[in-house]
């Protein structure tokens, strides 16, 4: 269903009002954890991500910006990332991935791999290459049956015995979290807790209670709003996103709707099955070259989006 946009802003004025703010607004997010002042708090969830206590603990960190080329334009909308080195050289890529484009596997795989290649100089050893990190923070699921924080790596898949560590990829799926008491929540749980925005009031103060880099946070935050420019950003932000999702939802839909009324007209003439199976495509041939036109998309994205199947994919990918 698509909502107007006067009510869509009303309703995130509101809750900015109700000092409801959304973590996973990329905007927000930099703003908390990519600040010199409160590297503490990125530190603090670093920490608790990679399981780094006493002595494997992470103490400092660096900002640097990323040198990696995004893919495609539309990742501007898509990807958000922090990039930092530790006191050992290990590079970390904290990534916001706010909309769902069914490519996150090979995507931070791409980003990992423009990270690691970046730490060896020309000529250099490879024996000098540094550990690095990718951290997703995903405002949806890609991992059915898989807890709501996953790490990946290099294993034998014979014997589990993992080749070394300079590959983690990590994955937050914030949906996945689920409430609980904040006395038996783990260090990673307290932070998809903060993300999550499932939290009530009393329960979000007696996180912050329990957990100073979430209350640092949470302060920052009330400070971002105070910010006229800053505020007026993260709104924006929010409606940017929400008008992607809607134009998805809508182009779904539209699609769905051609594609049965053709089928049927085509089933009366040739055959109900096979009628409506290529009407279809046709209309979801039509569908793909719209988006890759307005959008600048490849035809790969376009059909990720719309959801067609490895079948129809054959014959539209021919057809084009």
């Amino acid at each position: 269903m698509t909502y107007p946009k006067s009510l869509l802003r009303q309703a995130i004025e509101n809750d900015i009002a109700n000092k409801k703010y959304n973590p996973m607004n990329d905007i927000l997010f930099k703003f908390i954890f990519g600040k010199e002042e409160r590297k503490h708090v990125t530190i603090d969830f670093l920490n608790a991500v990679l399981d780094r206590h006493g002595a494997k603990a992470i103490k400092d960190i660096q900002f640097q910006n990323s040198e990696i080329v995004p893919l495609y334009e539309d990742d501007k909308l898509t990807r958000l990332d922090i990039f930092c080195v530790t006191e050992d050289g290990t590079q970390i890529d904290v990534e916001i991935q706010i909309v769902d484009k069914k490519n996150m596997e090979r995507r931070t795989l791409y980003y990992w791999s423009q990270m690691y290649l970046m730490n060896l100089a020309k000529g250099g050893k490879y024996q000098n290459l540094k550990p690095s990190i990718t951290i997703n923070i995903l405002r949806y699921t890609i991992f059915p049956g898989e807890p709501a924080h996953s790490m990946y790596s290099i294993y034998n898949i014979e014997t589990g015995r993992r080749l070394n560590e300079d590959m983690e990829l990590h994955f937050l799926e914030v949906p996945k979290f689920q409430k609980k008491p904040v006395s038996e929540m783990t260090s990673v749980e307290r932070w998809l807790a903060y993300f999550s925005n499932k939290l009530d009031i009393n329960e979000m103060e007696e996180l912050a209670m329990n957990e100073a880099a979430i209350q640092t946070a949470l302060d920052a935050a009330a400070v971002f709003m105070q910010n006229k420019k800053e505020r007026l950003d993260y709104l924006n932000r929010e409606m940017a996103i929400l008008d992607y999702e809607s134009d998805k939802d809508a182009w779904i839909d539209e699609g769905k709707a051609v594609g049965r009324a053709e089928g049927r007209a085509e089933g009366r003439a040739e055959g109900r099955a096979e009628g409506i199976a290529e009407g279809r495509v046709e209309s979801l041939l039509d569908s793909v070259r719209s988006l890759m036109h307005k959008k600048g998309w490849s035809s790969d994205e376009a059909m990720d989006v719309l959801s067609i199947t490895p079948e129809e994919r054959a014959i539209i990918s021919a057809r084009l």
